[in-house]
């Protein structure tokens, strides 16, 4: 069965928004280029610049489900992020520079009983995907619509914080490509495992509010905590919207 790219998204600063794409190039061995390039160490994280930390070390939306509600845009050639929020101003900053006017404007977010931001990180050569490898993340549509229907309300995908949208397969069947390969435009990805997933996809990503038992709707009714797939690029190419998705 083939499929097609529905969706293409990347998230400059980890747990801090998403942006849309309508292609990409994908290198061998790499995250996708300015995804979770940036990633917002609290106070009481033990991560620095000098290698992959796990995401217990950072600032996201499993944490604070306001952080969902932000969206990003990145100008490649300056290197400048602008972030928007239903309830604040826009930003545009520089994050390797600029980093205490993001600590201002993403204060009024952060609850004060929780760790607060403190410092951007940026490891050279890779994203700060949760994976210790330099993932790509994929979601079925179909297995979203499932979630819709079986929740009895709209379960953006956007929840679910995903690189690479496909449809035109059954629900669930991602699940069946784990140690297989699909080619996915001119990109081929070796999948890895499910994505467990966490709090942060209980939050609506237009407005930041937890409203939906995502993880006790796929506990209950499907027996797991999974959705989507991660995947590692084993062929370097380019992705772009409506290309073809086959599994090897």
């Amino acid at each position: 069965m083939t499929g097609r790219v529905t969706g293409l998204w990347r998230h400059p600063i980890k747990g801090h928004g998403r942006e849309t794409l309508e292609r990409v190039t994908m290198t061998e061995g790499r995250t996708m280029p300015w995804d979770r390039r940036w990633a917002v160490a609290h106070e009481l994280s033990k991560a620095d610049n000098s290698a992959w930390s796990p995401c217990a070390n950072f600032s996201s939306g499993a944490k604070v489900g306001a952080l969902m509600a932000i969206d990003a845009r990145v100008d490649e050639t300056t290197g400048m992020v602008t972030l928007s929020h239903p309830e604040l101003p826009d930003l545009a900053f520089d994050p390797d520079r600029e980093q205490y006017a993001f600590l201002d404007w993403v204060r009024p977010l952060m609850p004060k009983n929780r760790a607060q931001s403190t410092r951007i990180l940026r490891v050279e050569g890779r994203g700060m995907t949760d994976t210790d490898y330099p993932s790509i993340s994929l979601i079925n549509t179909a297995s979203n619509d499932v979630m819709n229907d079986t929740m009895e309300q709209d379960i953006s995908a956007l929840r679910w914080r995903c690189n690479i949208h496909v449809s035109g397969f059954a629900a669930w069947e991602e699940f069946e490509w784990v140690r297989r390969s699909i080619r996915v435009g001119g990109v081929e990805l070796a999948i890895r495992e499910p994505i467990r997933r966490c709090l942060a996809t209980t939050a609506n990503p237009a407005t930041g509010e937890r409203d939906a038992d995502t993880l006790g709707t796929l506990n209950n009714r499907f027996g797991h905590q999974d959705f989507g797939v991660y995947g590692e690029v084993v062929k370097t190419g380019e992705i772009a919207l409506g290309d073809p998705v086959e599994v090897l």
